[in-house]
């Protein structure tokens, strides 16, 4: 149950990630390689973008 609920939160965070990722104004190669690493590091890639990356993206890929 539990772990139903924990593997359900993270497919709804990784969505709403890739979501955010694509509304922001980078280059589509940077809103690529974002998602996918978002996505393939699952819940750190998760952390790391919800922490740290959402506010740098614009400055990594002008």
């Amino acid at each position: 149950m539990l772990g139903s609920i924990i593997y359900i939160a993270g497919i709804v965070l990784a969505i709403l990630a890739v979501l955010d990722i694509f509304k922001k104004p980078i280059s589509a190669g940077g809103k690529i390689i974002t998602a996918v690493l978002v996505l393939i590091t699952s819940w750190i890639g998760l952390l790391v973008y919800y922490l740290y990356a959402k506010d740098h993206l614009t400055e990594w890929f002008k």
